[in-house]
């Protein structure tokens, strides 16, 4: 079975990479005895379509085949990017609005400012990692552990993370799964903070 990724790091002098499936998942080991002849050095970058063997060290890249040049993307395409963008624009400030309201009906506890602080702080630093790690051909921080960061409430370091460091910002199934643990977090919030936590929360 074939599968289609992204060669996200290649380390030309000791000739191994790491190939990021579209379908998500950890990125795999890809030698360059398994990249096609003719075809050049491989670069990060580049579209692939590969099958997935089990090596001494685990999964790894086999029968890696370029994929086509992909086309220009449609007008309906670019906008759906240009929502994306206009999201994460507005979702930072909308939520302060979010939280500034909901302390002051609710009289949220200051340690809850300090939980986003700082697990915004280390998703941004998780981001970070991951974005060294895919360029050294290193292991990268699973997807999954990014979206439970987010969940945690580390969601406003992501979207910074997204924009400043250009990591995970243009992969779309990621980016609908990461929108879905922001959309979590902040309902969950209101629902802890309001009177509506009685009916969610067993009583004593």
């Amino acid at each position: 079975m074939r599968f289609e990724g992204t060669l996200t790091s290649w380390n030309d002098e000791r000739g191994f990479g790491r190939i990021e499936s579209n379908h998500g998942g950890e990125a795999l080991f890809v030698h360059v005895s398994a990249w096609p002849r003719g075809s050049g050095r491989p670069r990060a970058g580049q579209a692939v379509t590969f099958e997935v063997e089990i090596g001494p060290k685990g999964k790894r890249a086999k029968n890696i085949q370029l994929a086509p040049v992909p086309r220009q993307p449609r007008q309906s395409e670019r906008a759906a990017r240009a929502q994306w963008g206009t999201a994460t624009l507005f979702a930072i400030p909308a939520f302060l609005v979010v939280y500034v309201v909901v302390a002051a009906v609710w009289k949220l506890p200051l340690w809850v400012a300090g939980l986003y602080a700082g697990a915004s702080a280390a998703t941004f630093i998780a981001y970070a990692a991951d974005k060294s790690a895919a360029g050294r051909g290193a292991w990268r921080t699973p997807e999954s552990t990014l979206h439970i960061l987010a969940l945690a409430g580390g969601w406003p370091g992501a979207l910074l993370a997204q924009q400043f460091l250009r990591h995970k910002s243009t992969k779309q199934p990621f980016r609908q799964v990461f929108w879905g643990t922001v959309l979590i977090n902040v309902v969950a919030l209101v629902v802890l903070a309001s009177p509506l936590r009685q009916n969610v929360l067993p009583s004593n």
